[in-house]
């Protein structure tokens, strides 16, 4: 087996298992589901397997696993490569001589049987596939059942070194020609994800097969090479039928058509929605026209992203509204022109079309000539080609009349939410019908073509279009139209359909991102791109994850650790081959969102791979089989890659490009890519495991801020290329900013429930997506989003508003970077329908005939086109035998009631009627004619109907029904009505009426209405004949009071005149307030008067009398149905008289009577306050009824703006001790009012007037704001402070405590105005008066705090809670005693009191359970615990009124540990205490003279009793004679030697032993000789 790139050595057992476990686990997933669909194949297969069961035995030995394993699976994956051959083929699933090729495949099958080896490598896998069309069904769509490929050897093994076979191009040589052709057979991988297409399954499986094909020819591994014997394929050919042959030759034509088909159809292919420059498929032509004319430039182009065109004038920008009405761009489905309208002479030039997006500008170019006429000629004839279509033409159905497409039961702006499903629909009528030719229907969404998919469902009855979204997402937000064309003619109708949120899962989460697209995709990753969401969920949005999924599994995997905020972001880690899908969440402070829908499918594969599969699809079958061997290159070691640049960098990565280097081999590269902090040559690899594969590579864990440089080395089988350039200083953060906010919003009104908003984009904006748009109610503070996909363009109709209420919008923009801040908030705009013509009026009925006019009467337009109506025209037409003829006009000039008499007219003819209003916007649609009546004189005795029967003042349980009097009274005067009334769905029978006797009035209130049940109404008139004919019926009226309903309203100002209001906020513009008295238009009544501002109007009485008496009643035109009215009778008329004069004559209203309070300075203040005062408003003050002036003692004052009247005085006296007045009078208006001062009242007044004079004085040298006081600081110190004021800098402050001075280190800086003095660790001995002194040239002044009893039991009581606070969590430690358990408190006082609870009872102290503190520590000694020790320990602190816990778990391992400690501790006290030791009596050194006697002592102590031994100069060293070692009563050791020389000096040691330990005491001796003997010695020796 051929050894594999270097770069895959270590990875061989897992290449295999991709291979054989994977694409053969795939393969067997997809025959079961294909095995349905190749029934038809199953005797050929069967012939098949049973034809090459007998070669298989005889070639099994010699075939390796290995080999034949790899070729079965590449041939597989061959096979699914090939659109017209594969499983799914359509072309064989289609064919018309299906079954005959199966019983061809059937007789060729033992010709067939030698080719098996090639396509095998195991009997017992080949018969479980060979049923199902596995193997056999695979040879013979490749059509090889004219070939026989043959062995050259039946042992055949493989080479050590095997040869890389070479495709070879399709050759379309003749039918019997014999080519050579090697057929691999691959094996793809099935994929079943939900909402997947056909196409898009195989352009998957595709993608898959091609990755297995390259890899197999580029390592060589399992392909076996053959030769063809053609000696062979000859005599097969002769032995063969005439029949056979010509079945066979047409079959094969049959499928080279499908295949060339089949490749055509992808080609055409946007595989994955790849990225690719702009096309144009159909280009401009020039064009040679005379002035005058128009001239219209079409063009089409592909690209993705759809490419944005931009037309030029000699490679100048066409600007529009530079010239408004003089060219007309427009881009309609792909379809793009430009239209000149009346060419000059000026237009000659060159026009080009510029089509661009990211991935490139491509531009194309046409010439126009405008020739100029220089003879007469009549202009208008020049215009012939503009001329409109005659009324028929040639369509592609024939010569036919043009269609008339109108659309009934039309779909509505829609309102879903995701999720949901939601259907649109709409019925066509067609006229003329023509059986035989049925229309074309089209969606759109935002102008782009609908196709049928899992989402989006279209049906066509025949009658009706229908459009469901299944599940419908914030994507299928969007304008809908419908299209129907028949021929060349077509119409369209269209409807907004918006998609909300689905309900968060987590409340507070934002909304799903949207329109998840793959921008780019290779071998190493895919930049994955989404918007942002509309609904952030009331908190910022902080990045989003993108999730990824293998096609055919449904498993999730997270690809970003961290959220990113920039809406791009490379996924890495892919599989090369395999095809994902993506989705993203966005996440916020509350939650992670709901994931987005899936994007599209994406393979990993380069562009170029996939480019080679659009072109070449799969190898066609031509009937002959091409064997090619190739020797392998020499190894070349590949050049640097060219042209490497930074495509993109964000702040969380950088995408780089190269492109491969000129000199690489045969053989596939790889590359390193390097990175370096710019301005540096410290290069680190980026990619240190794996090489990449494509030409393109995202770099991520870069620093953000930093400026970078990268390079790329190429890498094969030969070694590592050279570097190439390196790319200039990229900079590491975002390059694209986020937008800045719209501007100018501006909203119209559209609709009674939608407004159109429109804004200006904002300045240096790039790369926009959209913007998103929201609305609130004024005032409601709560913004709801109008769009939740954002909308392109400055315009949006914002749709789903409440009638009436005033909105603000704002505006915000969209990029991949993020949204912008939100525009400033529109203008209130209240939501109501803009103005359009009336719609027709009806009910037409004749309200007298005479011998030549008829009195007509008719109903109002139910919608009046939002502004009052002007006017009617009438028209009429005579009616002959049943035939209507021409319609004449009765009135030239508008008649502005609602009936008209038509003179002139013949009679005992019939004529037929037609009604129009019109309003400022123009005339309405007619009426439907009337029913026909005849011209004749009327002779009945009573009255003819009423009209103009209307409803006003429509309430939840009353109404007024207003009408007019019979234009026909009858024979006599009418002496009055009966109104009839009846719920509207009852039957005629049901009618009754409501008064008893006639009215004498046109008007009447009735009451007991049922709220919320419709009803209708009728009136008729009488007289002496009796009772006519009823009035025609009125509309149906609901019972009910509509919201934000009001009433007229009585009042009475202050000069006494009494008014009726009325108030309307619904007014339009147009919209006029009538006033009414029972029921009749006031017109110039001398007793009113009638003032109307904006939405109010107001009527006041001169001089109310007996004469005003009745009902007033208000109507506000161009509303609907806005009216009120008010009843003054007599009782009502007394009232507001009696108000009237009241407010005549007034008197001063008073905030507050009159009062005293002491000011600062210890004035005395008297005052009170009037609601309010004018200019001309005065004050007297009296004094026990004598009048008081301003002068020196009383200081006075009126301020008319607050109304406050104020009197001061200095001091009082004993003589000022009386009533005080104060008199007011304001033009008609007085009021006074009194305050008594006698007795204690003034005593008590006067007492307090002192004081604040003296804290005044005190006041003005240093003082103390606050008293001293005290606080407990975090570190249980205590301070007592006090705020002090008016300090200077020569001010001193003094302590004192028990009136003696405390000295204080520092001198205070009064920082603050805060004097503090601070008391450490505090206790009673810090107990008593505790006084502080200010002082200074001004005066001085003190403060005073007695800490003792209760006060300093209160303090301490703080103190002891403040350290029970600091105290620490409970510890513990093993001793050699027990185990302790201590905490530490910041200090400790007696009057914290501590108490120990052991498994919730007290602890009693013993001399084995003890408490105490040490420093800052209080602990609880457990002297040798036991196992009844262990428990719940909870220290108690008690500082005087609450009680802090502390606790701490003594069992389990924490009570094994510290008793084990314990035992250890203890046992070494033991050992400390009984080792053996010397106590004392030893000196360190001993100095004495030659021949004197040496005695030492000393105690030892140790047991059991030590044993004792001593060493000279480190030698062990034993009593003698001259030297005596004693060690008595086991403790006494002496040391003596009687007579010392000079021999006896040195270190002796004593060593002292026992089973605990040993220890050593050290003694120097040092024996000296006189000076005397010394010399004498000296002298002897000499």
């Amino acid at each position: 087996m051929m050894s594999l790139p270097f770069y895959q050595r270590h990875h061989e057992h897992y290449d295999r298992a991709y291979r054989h476990k994977a694409l053969s686990s795939t393969v067997s997933q997809y025959q079961k589901e294909t095995k349905s669909k190749s029934a038809v194949y199953a005797q050929g297969s069967a012939a098949y397997a049973r034809g090459s069961a007998a070669y298989r035995h005889s070639s099994a030995a010699g075939f390796s696993f290995d080999s034949s394993a790899a070729y079965s699976h590449g041939s597989s994956a061959y096979d699914l490569e090939s659109a017209a051959y594969s499983y799914g083929s359509t072309a064989y699933d289609h064919s018309a001589a299906q079954s005959k090729r199966s019983a061809a495949y059937s007789l060729d099958s033992e010709s067939l049987s030698t080719s098996s080896a090639a396509y095998g490598h195991a009997s017992e896998s080949i018969n479980k596939l060979a049923a199902a069309y596995r193997l056999g069904s695979e040879a013979y769509s490749f059509g090889l059942k004219n070939s026989n490929l043959m062995i050259e050897d039946q042992s055949y093994k493989m080479s050590p070194k095997a040869k890389r076979a070479k495709q070879s191009l399709i050759s379309e040589d003749k039918e019997n020609k014999a080519l050579d052709y090697s057929v691999p057979i691959f094996t793809g991988r099935e994929v079943n994800i939900s909402g997947i297409t056909d196409t898009e399954e195989e352009r998957i499986k595709e993608s898959a097969a091609y990755v297995a094909k390259r890899n197999l020819f580029a390592t060589g591994e399992g392909v076996s090479v053959s030769k063809v014997a053609k000696t062979s394929e000859e005599e097969h050919h002769e032995k063969k039928s005439r029949k056979v042959a010509i079945r066979e030759s047409a079959e094969r034509v049959a499928m080279k058509k499908t295949l060339e088909e089949t490749q055509a159809f992808h080609r055409k292919l946007n595989q994955d929605k790849l990225l690719h420059a702009p096309e144009f498929i159909i280009e401009p032509r020039s064009h040679t026209i005379w002035e005058k004319e128009n001239v219209r430039f079409n063009c089409s182009v592909a690209g993705w992203p759809e490419p944005r065109v931009t037309w030029y004038k000699n490679n100048v920008p066409i600007d529009v509204q530079a010239h408004p009405g003089k060219y007309i761009i427009q881009s309609r489905y792909g379809l793009h022109s430009l239209e000149i309208t009346e060419c000059e002479f000026d237009d000659t030039a060159q026009y080009h079309a510029s089509a661009m997006n990211v991935k490139g500008e491509v531009s194309v170019y046409a010439s126009l000539v405008v020739k100029r006429y220089k003879g007469e000629i009549d202009a208008s004839l020049l215009h012939a080609r503009n001329l409109s279509l005659s009324p028929f033409a040639v369509t592609p159905h024939g010569y036919a009349s043009r269609f008339e497409i109108s659309f009934v039961d039309k779909f509505d702006v829609a309102f879903g939410r995701e999720g949901e499903t939601m259907s649109l629909g709409c019925t066509v009528v067609i006229n003329p019908d023509i059986k035989r030719f049925k229309p074309d229907i089209e969606w759109y969404r935002n102008g782009v073509l609908i196709t049928p998919s899992k989402w989006v469902q279209m049906q066509w009855s025949g009658e009706r279009a229908s459009l469901t979204l299944t599940h419908a997402n914030k994507e299928d937000e969007g304008l809908y139209t419908l299209r129907v064309a028949m021929g060349e003619y077509y119409e369209e109708y269209s409807g907004y359909v918006f998609v909300r949120d689905a309900d968060a899962e987590i409340p507070g989460a934002p909304g799903a991102p949207l329109d998840v697209q793959c921008l780019d995709a290779n071998k190493d990753y895919v930049i994955v791109s989404w918007k942002q969401p509309a609904v952030d969920g009331g908190n910022p949005i902080l990045g989003y994850f993108i999730d990824r999924c293998e096609v055919g599994t449904s498993h999730w995997t997270q690809c970003n650790e961290n959220p990113v905020k920039f809406a791009r972001f490379p996924v890495t880690g892919l599989i090369e081959g395999r095809s994902y899908i993506f989705r993203v969440r966005a996440v916020n402070k509350a939650g992670v969102s709901l994931p987005s829908r899936v994007s599209e499918p994406v393979a990993a594969l380069d562009p170029a791979d996939r480019a080679r599969l659009r072109s070449h699809p799969s190898a066609p079958w031509t009937g002959q089989i091409i064997v090619t061997e190739e020797e392998p290159a020499e190894g070349v070691v590949p050049g640097p890659p060219t042209d490497l640049q930074v495509i993109e960098a964000t702040k969380n990565y950088v995408v780089l490009s190269w492109k491969p280097p000129g000199q690489r081999g045969h053989e596939g590269i790889m590359y390193f890519v390097e990175k370096c902090v710019a301005g540096t040559e410290d290069w680190q690899r980026v990619n240190t495991e794996i090489p990449v594969k494509s030409p393109r590579f995202a770099v991520f864990d870069l620093s953000e801020g930093k400026s970078y440089c990268f390079r790329v080395r190429c890498c094969n089988s030969a070694g590592i290329g050279e570097p190439s350039e390196a790319t200039e200083a990229t900079v590491v953060d975002d390059k694209l900013d986020i937008p800045k906010a719209p501007g100018r919003i501006m909203p119209t009104r559209n609709t009674d429930t939608s407004v159109v908003v429109t804004w200006t984009e904002p300045p240096d904006a790039k790369e926009l997506v959209g913007y998103y748009i929201e609305s609130s109610v004024e005032g409601s503070g709560r913004w709801e989003p109008c769009n939740n996909n954002p909308v392109k363009g400055t315009r949006f109709v914002c749709h789903g508003l409440s009638t009436g209420e005033k909105y603000i919008f704002r505006v915000r923009a969209v990029n991949a970077a993020g949204l912008s801040e939100f525009s400033q908030e529109s203008e209130p705009i209240e939501v109501k329908a803009a103005i359009a013509a009336p719609s027709p009026p009806y009910d037409i009925v004749v309200l007298e005939s005479v011998r030549d006019s008829m009195v007509l009467g008719w109903k109002q337009p139910e919608a009046i086109g939002g502004t009052e109506i002007t006017g009617y025209y009438v028209n009429y037409r005579e009616v002959v035998d049943g035939v209507p003829g021409k319609w004449k006009e009765a009135n030239i000039k508008a008649v502005t009631e609602r009936a008209y008499r038509i003179q002139n007219l013949k009679e005992n003819m019939v004529y037929q009627f037609q009604v129009a209003a019109a309003n400022l916007a123009g005339v309405g649609a007619p009426s439907k004619p009337s029913k026909p009546f005849k011209c004749e004189e009327w002779t009945i005795a009573v009255p003819g109907p009423p009209h103009d029967v209307k409803c006003t003042e429509v309430r939840k349980d009353s109404l007024v029904l207003l009408w007019k009097e019979p234009v026909y009274s009858g024979r006599s005067p009418i002496v009055g009505y009966y109104v009839d009334m009846k719920e509207t769905e009852a039957k005629e029978e049901r009618w009754r009426s409501v008064n008893e006797k006639p009215l004498q009035k046109k008007f009447l209130k009735i009451d007991g209405l049922t709220q919320g049940v419709s009803y209708v109404f009728r009136v008729r008139a009488t007289n002496q004949a009796g009772v006519g004919k009823p009035s025609d019926v009125t509309d149906a009226v609901i019972a009910e009071t509509r919201p934000g309903t009001k009433e007229v309203v009585v009042d009475v100002d202050d000069n006494g005149v009494i008014s009726l209001n009325f108030e309307c906020d619904q007014m339009s513009p147009d919209s006029k307030f009538i006033w009414s008295k029972n029921y009749e238009p006031i017109e110039d009544d001398p007793r009113l008067n009638i003032d109307t501002k904006g939405g109010k109007s107001k009527l006041s009485f001169k001089d109310l009398g007996e004469d005003d008496l009745g009902i007033y009643s208000c109507i506000v035109t161009d509303t609907d149905g806005v009216s009120s009215s008010y009843t003054i009778d007599e009782e009502e008329m007394k009232r507001l008289l009696a108000l009237s004069h009241e407010r005549q004559f007034p008197t001063v209203p008073l905030i507050s009577e009159l009062a005293v309070e002491i000011l600062e300075k210890g004035e005395v203040r008297f005052w009170l306050q009037a609601e309010k005062l004018s200019g001309n408003a005065k004050a007297n003050f009296v004094f026990n009824d004598k009048e008081i002036f301003n002068g020196e003692k009383y200081k006075m004052k009126v301020d008319q703006h607050t109304g406050l009247v104020e009197m001061i005085m200095d001091n009082l006296e004993e003589k000022d001790e009386g009533t005080y007045t104060f008199q007011l009078q304001d033009g008609k208006a007085t009021n006074q009012s009194s305050l008594v001062l006698i007795g204690d009242v003034f005593k008590k007044l006067r007492d307090e007037a002192d004081f604040q004079r003296k804290e005044w004085h005190r006041k003005q040298g240093p003082h103390f704001v606050d008293k001293l006081g005290w606080e407990v600081t975090d570190e249980c110190n205590v301070m007592l402070k006090c705020k002090v004021a008016n300090i200077k800098k020569e001010t001193h402050i003094v302590w004192y405590k028990d009136d003696r001075e405390i000295m204080v280190d520092e001198e205070h800086d009064f920082k603050d105005g805060v004097c503090t003095l601070l008391i450490s660790e505090f206790s009673k001995k810090d107990a008593g008066t505790y006084e502080v002194i200010l002082k200074d040239d001004r005066g001085k002044d003190s403060s005073e705090l007695k800490l003792k009893d209760t006060a300093f039991a209160d303090l301490m009581n703080e103190v002891c809670r403040k350290i029970a606070l600091s105290a620490t969590d409970l510890k513990i430690q093993s001793t050699a005693e027990g185990i302790r358990l201590y905490s530490y408190v910041t200090y400790y006082v007696e009057d914290l009191r501590v108490g120990w609870v052991h498994n919730d009872t007290q602890i009693k102290f013993t001399d084995r359970m003890r408490t105490g503190v040490t420093g800052e520590q209080i602990w609880l000694q457990i002297n040798e615990p036991t196992p009844q020790d262990k428990g719940r320990y909870i220290m108690e602190l008690f500082d005087g009124s609450t009680t802090h816990k502390k606790t701490v778990d003594l069992s389990g391992q924490a009570f094994d540990e510290a008793f084990a400690e314990f035992q250890r501790l203890k046992q070494a006290a033991i050992a400390e205490k009984n080792r053996a030791r010397v106590l004392g009596g030893l000196p360190d050194v001993v100095t004495i003279q030659e021949g004197k006697a040496l005695n030492l002592s000393c105690t030892v102590w140790g047991d059991p009793t030590p044993e004792v031994s001593w060493l000279k100069n480190e030698k062990s060293f034993v009593s003698d004679a001259n030297c005596i070692l004693k060690f008595e009563s086991g403790k006494n050791v002496s040391f003596s030697i009687s007579t010392v020389s000079t021999q006896d000096s040195g270190k002796y040691s004593i060593v002292v032993k026992n089973k605990y330990g040993t220890e050593t005491s050290d003694v120097t001796v040092s024996v000296y000789i006189p000076e005397e003997e010394r010399e004498s010695e000296q002298e002897k020796k000499q």
